[in-house]
Parts: structure tokens; sequence; C-alpha cells
């Protein structure tokens, strides 16, 4: 995986809030940090990474172009706020955020402007964010096979995807799971929970531990420090078939984010 298997969320962190969660984070040893520029939060979280001491070069930081600045003559002056505002020369993952069809902005055209970033420098690798599988196939005619990083999506124990993260497998495209708990939806699963009790584990770190023995990268947020250092175990924590095959039979549907005018039609 050509991208960090667990970074720290911070959507709907914003102020105070997310400059302690991530600064709590970095203590704990997280690397990896997601934001993205619609969050309104990316200040805080430059400001936190600069004040943790953490070397730059031991970081990858991770932001999303929002769909207002997606125009050839947008994306990058938009991106430049964004490192301004992240106190970073770079990023290390540039995501476009939502496909948003019908927005005025064609996919090639966007889809070139984030490849002109990273030829500038701007950002080391490039990405997608809410795409479905024909998205995708366009995305990659625009920019060349391998170089996608990841397309980060909803994914949960409730809403497994397998369609598409096998087409992205394919593709060489990396999962990254955001809302893996589904907002909290999944801590109150009985089979889940029986899954923890046999492992002496919480039922967060199963499902993120799901989600990293499928291959898929993960990024949990939280405000709370003991559960920043909770999830972090879920990396060491070993599913065996039968939890997985148990886990599998939890699939519904079970979409929590599908916002009028930026989703596509999912697969």
């Amino acid at each position: 995986m050509s991208i960090p298997s667990f970074g720290l969320g911070t959507f709907r962190l914003t102020g105070q809030a997310v400059i302690d969660s991530v600064s709590a984070a970095l203590e704990l040893g997280y690397r990896a940090i997601d934001t993205a520029q619609i969050y309104k939060n990316e200040a805080e979280v430059g400001q936190a990474i600069a004040a943790s001491g953490v070397p730059r070069d031991k970081l990858f930081i991770t932001t999303k172009i929002w769909v207002d600045n997606y125009a050839a003559d947008k994306l990058i002056p938009s991106l430049r706020e964004s490192l301004t505002k992240l106190r970073t020369e770079h990023v290390d993952l540039l995501l476009i955020h939502w496909p948003a069809p019908g927005n005025g902005v064609e996919l090639p055209e966007y889809m070139q402007a984030l490849a002109e970033a990273k030829r500038q420098g701007l950002t080391r690798q490039i990405g997608i964010s809410n795409f479905n599988i024909e998205l995708t196939r366009q995305a990659i005619a625009v920019v060349g096979q391998g170089e996608i990083a990841t397309n980060q999506i909803e994914l949960s124990p409730y809403l497994q995807n397998r369609k598409l993260t096998a087409f992205l497998a394919e593709q060489g495209i990396a999962t990254t799971s955001y809302m893996t708990l589904a907002y909290g939806k999944v801590l109150k699963d009985p089979l889940l929970a029986q899954i923890a009790a046999k492992h002496k584990a919480t039922v967060a770190q199963v499902a993120l531990a799901w989600a990293l023995q499928l291959g898929y990268a993960v990024i949990p947020s939280s405000t709370k420090r003991e559960n920043l250092a909770s999830n972090l175990l879920a990396q060491s924590l070993r599913l065996d078939a039968e939890d997985m095959a148990r886990i599998a039979t939890l699939e519904r549907d079970g979409r929590e984010v599908s916002p009028d005018g930026l989703a596509p039609a999912w697969d």
C-alpha cells in the first residue's frame, strides 16, 4: 500500500477540539492525519502539527479539494491556501472529495488539475474519494494507470462495498475506509460485541481490525485520548476466519452519507 494503513480522521472536528485530537494522536504515535478543505480545520491541524515537534518527513498529511475549487483555474490556488494553513510545502496525498456530477466542472478538467498539482510538487500522491466504479475508470483514463493512490469511501461492517473494493484491488488502487464505525452504530452490534468479548477487545477495535485485515486503510477519529489509544491497538488484533465470515453477514447497504448533487450513482 502506498499510503499508511492507519491514520487519524478529523471530520466534524473544529477549533480546540481538533487541535486537542491531533495533538493527542501525535503524542500517541499516529503519523497520518486526514483533513479536507470543507472541514474548515486545516489551520488548526497545521497548528497542532507544528506544536507537536514531529518532523515533517515523519508525517503523512492528506487533504481534499472541495467542489467549489474543481475548476482548472481554482484547484491549485485553493491547494496553495490549504498548504499555508497546514504550514507545509506539500501534502502527501491530495484527493478530489466528491465526484459532484453536474457541478459544472467535468471530471477530465479536475483530474488534469489534480495531476498538475502533483507535477508541481504540491502533493506527493493523488487520489479520489466517493467515486463509483465507472467514475474511477474515467479518472484512471485521464491521469493514467497507477497514478491514483486511493479511493476513500464510506465502508463499515454495515456497508461492505465488495464490488467496488474488488475493482479497486484489480486496479492497484488502495481502499481507504471512512466511517468504519458507521457513526457509532456498529458499537451497539451484538455480533461484534461477541467477537470483541472473545478477543478481550473493544467493538471499535474489532471493526477497525476487520477493515485492516481486508487490506483497507482506516482513519478513525475521536476527541478522547483513551479512544485514540484504544483504536491504535486494532492494528495488533487478529481476527480468525470465523470472525471474518460472521462480520461478512452484517452487510445491509447501511450507507450514512450520500449528499444530493455530490454523490454518484452507487455501485
